[in-house]
């Protein structure tokens, strides 16, 4: 496939040549006000159709050009050039003149139900933003830019959505799409300028703005997020029973305060693991006897 290239066209300064239109279309009334008065001459029967073609040949030539738009200049179906020029400009008016617009354009994807990397059903969507950096590209290399746009941010969805899980099941720290949203969303950029350098397309930003499991395992998935965020609180409430209980056996044998053998030792951190990590309120036993009764 031949790649277009932009180019700037040549057009002319409409001011200029809305002001010979107006001296134009003066000189062709003042012409019929005098034929009106002294009768037709032979120099004004000839000159009188010669400015009034002219006059039409300059009005039907002017077109307007707003900030941040584009006109792409075609002369019978060839390229001739891209004008961004702000303001009244003229070209001849048998050239063809399509406007493109150069702003930024935002789309928000539909939702997209994607399997991730280790299979799971996921729904996905995202924001992207947009905006036309080769007019030449965009109107001639693809059949209707904008159409393509949209086909290929879903396209770039399911790529990027298949490459990485959608939640980090194992101890290893890997890129997820639920916990590593700079990265994804830097891919997903780089993804859509990939494929949409081919219509002249420019992606500023790209993120994800929706992302859930499928309902077909949406509440298998939140069970065992449940139980994951309970073992991770129980492993944190072990771990400073631990500290609590070290730390108690160690103040009590540096100040001296009792001598316990390795039997009452390990009742009392049995003990103490029961206290801490119990998640009821316990209630105390007083011994009133020996300390071995």
């Amino acid at each position: 496939m031949t790649i277009s290239k932009e180019r700037p066209a040549a057009t002319y300064n409409g001011y200029l040549l809305l002001l010979a239109a107006l001296v134009l279309a003066g000189w062709v009334i003042s012409r019929f006000i005098s034929f009106a008065a002294s009768g037709p001459s032979l120099l004004g029967v000839i000159s009188l159709p010669v400015s009034a073609l002219l006059l039409l040949l300059i009005a039907f030539g002017f077109f307007m050009i707003q900030p941040n738009q584009g006109r792409v200049i075609t002369l019978f179906g060839e390229y001739c050039g891209t004008e961004r020029q702000a303001g009244l400009r003229w070209v001849w008016p048998w050239m063809g003149k399509t406007r493109v617009s150069l702003r930024a354009n935002n789309i928000h994807s539909e939702r997209v139900k994607i399997n991730d990397l280790r299979g799971n059903p996921v729904e996905i969507a995202c924001n992207v933003v947009w905006r036309v950096a080769d007019t030449a590209q965009a109107v001639f290399d693809v059949d209707d830019y904008r159409s393509f746009v949209n086909i290929q941010i879903e396209a770039a969805l399911r790529t990027v959505g298949a490459r990485h899980p959608y939640d980090d099941m194992s101890e290893e720290d890997e890129t997820t799409l639920r916990g590593s949203a700079d990265v994804i969303n830097a891919e997903l950029q780089a993804e859509l300028n990939d494929r949409l350098k081919v219509a002249g397309i420019v992606v500023d930003e790209a993120g994800l703005t929706h992302l859930a499991y499928a309902p077909e395992i949406a509440g298998a998935m939140l069970r065992r997020q449940q139980a994951e965020a309970v073992i991770a609180a129980r492993r944190k409430l072990v771990e400073g029973a631990v500290t609590m209980v070290e730390m108690a056996l160690n103040q009590l044998s540096a100040k001296d305060v009792v001598h316990l053998d390795d039997e009452r030792r390990a009742a009392m951190v049995s003990n103490l693991m029961v206290v801490l990590c119990g998640e009821r309120d316990t209630q105390p036993v007083v011994n009133a006897g020996s300390l071995y009764q």
